[in-house]
C-alpha cells in the first residue's frame, strides 16, 4: 500500500514500519504493534491509514486512555494534515466533542468507544479501530477490545483492528487476536542517565521530591517532569517549591481534575529563556509529549483503585509502580536529547518491582461491565475474548447489585429498568438513582448529582454534596456549562422538562437510592460513623457534617478498617422511611453473646448493620440457638467445646484415616470442622442455649455423623485398643502420622508377627517400655527386634528389674503382666 500522506509525515521511528502495518491490516485485518514511547505510533499510524484502499470512506477510530491524551493526539494529527481540529481529525469524549461531517479520524476515550459498539453493534461507517496504549490495561480498553473482536467475528469481517502499545506482553495479545502479525518499531531514544536518590522511610514523599527537584534544577539544564502518586502530593510539593526556584521557572501541576486549559498549559512549550517543572500523576506516563523535558524525577509511587466486592467500595491505594511504568517514566527524559532520570529508591529495589501494572479488570467494580454485556446478550463472561477473565467473585457481586437495582433478572438478562439504567451512561448505582428519582419528579436534580460524582473536581472539594451541588449550579466555566448540559440531556432522556431543576433539593434523599449500603449512623463520637455495610467511616471533627446524626456516603478512601469520607450528604431517618422503606427491617434475631458465652435473642429494627432499636427477648432453643452457638464456636475456636476422651479419640482415628486413606474419610482438622459446623455440630445442639450446656456425647454423635455410610465399622480399620497376648487391652494413639501402641515388653512375649491394624495392612509403631514405664525401644518390626537388639536390652534390663522376666528367646516365652513372686 502506498500513501500520498506518507511522504509528508515526520521522520519518526514508526514510519519505517507503516507499510508493514498497512499490509497486515489489508491482508489479515488484525495486527499488533509494539513501539516504545516517542516512536510516533499515535501520531503517524492513523493519518497513514487514511489512504488505505480497504478504508473506502470509513472512519478510523483511535482509542486513548485519557481525555488529555485524546485532545493532544487529535491536535497533533490535525496539525500533520494541515487542518484544524474537527476537520479530517477530531475527538469525542464525555463532556467535549470536536468532530464534523468531514471527520475521518476520530480520537475517542475508551469508555466512549465501548458505548459506540453497544449502541451500534455493526459499527456502521467504521473501517478500523486502533487501540493505543493498550498496555495500561484499563477496564474500558479490555471491554472495548472484547466487543470489537465479537463484532468482527459475528457481523463485520471487514473491520480492521490494530492493538498498539509501548510495553506489552505482545505474545498474549497476539494469541487473543488469533496470532496476527506482530510488528515491532524499536524507536529512537537518546541516552538516559538513570540515577538513584534513596529516601529515608521517615521522609515524606513531597519533601524528598522537592529536595530532588531543587538539586536537579540547580545542577542540570532543561525542564523537569516529576511523577507523584496523586493530586494531594502534587499540591504539597508545589508548596515546598514555591520561592525556592528561579523566577524564570514555571511550576505546574498535571492531574485529572484540572480544567482543559490548565492541562494544556502543562504540556505547552515554554517561552524562550523559561524553564518548566511539571508535577504529574501517571497521566503523563504515555500518550502525551511535554516539550523541553530532559530531567525526570520519579517517586516510584502510583495510586491505583482497589475494589472490595463485599462492600461495593472502591478505594485508592498508593503502591509501587511496575517496572514497565518506571521504564516509561524514565523514557520521557530522552525524547529529544540525552536526559536524566532520578529514581527515589535504591537500585536493588528495581528488580523487586512487578513487571506490569495489574489490569483494572482484576480489581474493579464490574457492575457496569455486567450491565453492558447483558445488553450485548452475554450472561457468561467466558464467552467473550478477554485477555484476563473477570474474577468470578466480583462478577457475582456485580450481578447481585444489578439484581437488587432491578436491572437484571434471575438469569442475568437485562430488564426494562436495566435498559433505562444502561442508556444513561452512568455507573449503575447512579443511573438507578436517576431513573427512580425521575418517577418522583426529581430527575433533573438526580442527574446533576450523578454528573457531579462522576466528574472529579466539579462543584469544588467540599465533603458536603449539598455545598458542591450549589457551587456546581452556579459554575459558569466551560467545564461547568458542559457538565450541566450533559445532566440536562440525561434528564431529557428520562422525560424531565428543561426547567425541572429549579428549587431546593435534598441530595441525601436522592443518594439513598444509589447507596443504601452506605447509609451511616454516628457512633463513637463526633465524626465517627458506622455504615449499613458494617464498615466504619470517619470525618474530620472540623467538618460540618461530622455532627450529623445520619449520612449517606457517596465516596470514601483509606483502609477497610478506617475509611475516610470524601463526599456525603446529611439525611434523616424519615428520609429513609419515605424514599427507601425496604432498607429498614424489623425481626427477631438470635445471636451469641461472647461475654456470657450464652445464646441471646432480641427484637431488632435495623438498616443493614446499623441497629436502630432493640428489645431483649427470652433465651431461645432449637435450630436458631444451635446456629448462634456455631457462630460462637467460629468466634472462639474448637477448644471451647467439651470433647470427651472418647470424642477426642474418635477424632484422632478419623483424622488418621483421612491422612492415610483419603476420601471418603472426612477431614476433621480444626479448620475443616470450623468450616463445616452446619454439618456435624448444629444438628446435634437443639437443646443447648450456651457453651456450658453442650453435652460431650452430642459432639461424639456429630463426629460419627461424618463417618462415610459404607465404612461405619471403624473398629475393624482403626480399633481403639490392642488386645495383648496377656488379655489386657491397651489404647492405640492416632494423633500422629502412624498409629502408636505403648506397652510393656513382657506382654508381647510369644508374638512372632508384628501387630497391625486395617486388616493387617498398617503396622503399629510399638513404644516398648520397661516395668517402670521407661522407654526401651521403638520398633515397626517386632520379630526383627526379638532376634536383633533384644540381647542388648535384656543385658541392660535384667539388673535393673530382676523380679521381671527377661528370657533369652522372648518369641518362645509366655507373655506376662506380672512380676515374679518374691524369693524366686
Amino acid at each position: 500500500m502506498t500513501s500520498p500522506v506518507f511522504a509528508s509525515l515526520p521522520d519518526l521511528p514508526v514510519k519505517a514500519v507503516l507499510h508493514e502495518i498497512g499490509a497486515a491490516l489489508s491482508t489479515q485485518g488484525l495486527a499488533v504493534l509494539s513501539a516504545p514511547p516517542g516512536a510516533g505510533k499515535t501520531t503517524l499510524v492513523p493519518p497513514f491509514l487514511l489512504d488505505a484502499a480497504w478504508r473506502g470512506d470509513g472512519r478510523i477510530i483511535l482509542l486513548e486512555p485519557r481525555r488529555l491524551a485524546a485532545r493532544a493526539a487529535a491536535g497533533r494529527i490535525a496539525s500533520l494534515l494541515g487542518e484544524a481540529i474537527g476537520e479530517r481529525a477530531g475527538y469525542r469524549m464525555r463532556l467535549d466533542s470536536r468532530i464534523s461531517a468531514r471527520t475521518r479520524i476520530e480520537v475517542v476515550t475508551e469508555g466512549v468507544f465501548a458505548r459506540m459498539v453497544l449502541d451500534d453493534p455493526e459499527l456502521k461507517g467504521v473501517a478500523a479501530v486502533l487501540f493505543d496504549e493498550f498496555h495500561e490495561r484499563s477496564l474500558d480498553a479490555d471491554v472495548g477490545l472484547a466487543l470489537a473482536l465479537d463484532v468482527r467475528a459475528a457481523l463485520r469481517e471487514d473491520l480492521r483492528i490494530l492493538v498498539m502499545s509501548a510495553t506489552l506482553d505482545v505474545e498474549r495479545v497476539a494469541a487473543l487476536l488469533g496470532h496476527p502479525p506482530i510488528i515491532e518499531s524499536h524507536g529512537r531514544s537518546f541516552p538516559i542517565d538513570i540515577r538513584h536518590g534513596d529516601r529515608s522511610p521517615n521522609e515524606r514523599i513531597e519533601d524528598a521530591m522537592a529536595r530532588a527537584i531543587i538539586e536537579a534544577h540547580s545542577s542540570e539544564e532543561g525542564s523537569i517532569l516529576a511523577f507523584l502518586p496523586g493530586q494531594a502530593e502534587i499540591k504539597r510539593t508545589i508548596e515546598r517549591l514555591e520561592g525556592r526556584l528561579p523566577a524564570a521557572t514555571d511550576i505546574i501541576g498535571l492531574y485529572g481534575t484540572l480544567s482543559q486549559a490548565e492541562q494544556d498549559r502543562a504540556i505547552r512549550p515554554v517561552a524562550g529563556g523559561q524553564r518548566k517543572v511539571v508535577l504529574a500523576t501517571s497521566i503523563a506516563e504515555t500518550s502525551i509529549t511535554i516539550d523541553g523535558v530532559r530531567i525526570v524525577v520519579d517517586s516510584g509511587l502510583q495510586r491505583l483503585p482497589a475494589y472490595e466486592a463485599a462492600t461495593g467500595i472502591t478505594r485508592l491505594e498508593t503502591v509501587r509502580v511496575s517496572k514497565a511504568s518506571a521504564d516509561q517514566r524514565a523514557g520521557r527524559a530522552g525524547r529529544t536529547e540525552p536526559g536524566i532520570a532520578i529514581r527515589l529508591w535504591h537500585p536493588g529495589q528495581t528488580a523487586a518491582l512487578p513487571a506490569f501494572t495489574p489490569p483494572q479488570i482484576l480489581a474493579s467494580d464490574l457492575s457496569g461491565l455486567v450491565l453492558d454485556l447483558a445488553h450485548w446478550g452475554v450472561t457468561d463472561p467466558t464467552s467473550m475474548a478477554f485477555l484476563d477473565a473477570p474474577p468470578a467473585p466480583a462478577w457475582r457481586e456485580a450481578r447481585a447489585l444489578l439484581s437488587s437495582l432491578g436491572a437484571v433478572d434471575a438469569e442475568g438478562r437485562l430488564t426494562e429498568a436495566g435498559r433505562q439504567i444502561r442508556e444513561l451512561a452512568l455507573p449503575p448505582r447512579l443511573a438507578a438513582m436517576a431513573v427512580g428519582a425521575a418517577a418522583e419528579g426529581q430527575g433533573m436534580a438526580a442527574c446533576e448529582i450523578a454528573v457531579l460524582l462522576t466528574e472529579q473536581g466539579l462543584g469544588g472539594t467540599s465533603v458536603d454534596l449539598e455545598d458542591r451541588l450549589r457551587q456546581f449550579r452556579s459554575d459558569r466555566s466551560p467545564r461547568g456549562e458542559a457538565a450541566r448540559g450533559l445532566a440536562r440531556r440525561m434528564a431529557s432522556g428520562l422525560g424531565v422538562r428543561r426547567n425541572a431543576s429549579a428549587g431546593p433539593v435534598l441530595a441525601g434523599a436522592l443518594l439513598i437510592r444509589a447507596f443504601p449500603d452506605r447509609i451511616a449512623l454516628q457512633r463513637g463520637g463526633r465524626g465517627r460513623f458506622v455504615m449499613a455495610n458494617g464498615r466504619g467511616a470517619e470525618l474530620a471533627e472540623t467538618e460540618r457534617l461530622s455532627g450529623a446524626t445520619m449520612l449517606v456516603i457517596a465516596d470514601v478512601t483509606g483502609s477497610a478498617g478506617r475509611h475516610r469520607i470524601l463526599s456525603a450528604a446529611e439525611i434523616r431517618l424519615e428520609d429513609v422511611e419515605e424514599h427507601l422503606p425496604s432498607a429498614i427491617t424489623t425481626g427477631t434475631e438470635t445471636f451469641f453473646d461472647r461475654q456470657s458465652r450464652q445464646v441471646r435473642a432480641r427484637r431488632v429494627t435495623r438498616i443493614g448493620a446499623i441497629v436502630l432499636e432493640e428489645t431483649p427477648m427470652a433465651r431461645p432453643t432449637g435450630a436458631d440457638a444451635a446456629r448462634a452457638l456455631a457462630e460462637g464456636v467460629q468466634m472462639l475456636g474448637l477448644d471451647v467445646l467439651p470433647f470427651s476422651k472418647e470424642g477426642r479419640q474418635l477424632r484422632d482415628r478419623m483424622g488418621f484415616l483421612h491422612r492415610t486413606l483419603g476420601d471418603p474419610w472426612p477431614d476433621v482438622s480444626d479448620t475443616a470442622l470450623l468450616a463445616n459446623l452446619d454439618d456435624w455440630f448444629v444438628p446435634f445442639q437443639t437443646d443447648a442455649r450456651g457453651l456450658s450446656e453442650i453435652e460431650p456425647g452430642s459432639l461424639t454423635q456429630g463426629l460419627m455423623s461424618l463417618v462415610p455410610g459404607a465404612s461405619r465399622d471403624l473398629a475393624a480399620l482403626v480399633p481403639t485398643h490392642f488386645q495383648a497376648p496377656t488379655g489386657n487391652r491397651h489404647p492405640i494413639r492416632y494423633d500422629g502420622d502412624e498409629p502408636v501402641l505403648s506397652i510393656r515388653v513382657q506382654e508381647l512375649f510369644g508374638l512372632t508377627v508384628h501387630p497391625a491394624i486395617g486388616g493387617g495392612r498398617i503396622p503399629l509403631l510399638l513404644e516398648l517400655v520397661s516395668p517402670g514405664q521407661r522407654p526401651i525401644q521403638t520398633t515397626r518390626d517386632l520379630p526383627g527386634f526379638w532376634v536383633g537388639s533384644w540381647k542388648e536390652v535384656r543385658a541392660d534390663m535384667r539388673g535393673r528389674y530382676p523380679r521381671h522376666a527377661w528370657p533369652e528367646d522372648p518369641a518362645q516365652a509366655a507373655p506376662t503382666a506380672r512380676a515374679k513372686p518374691r524369693g524366686t
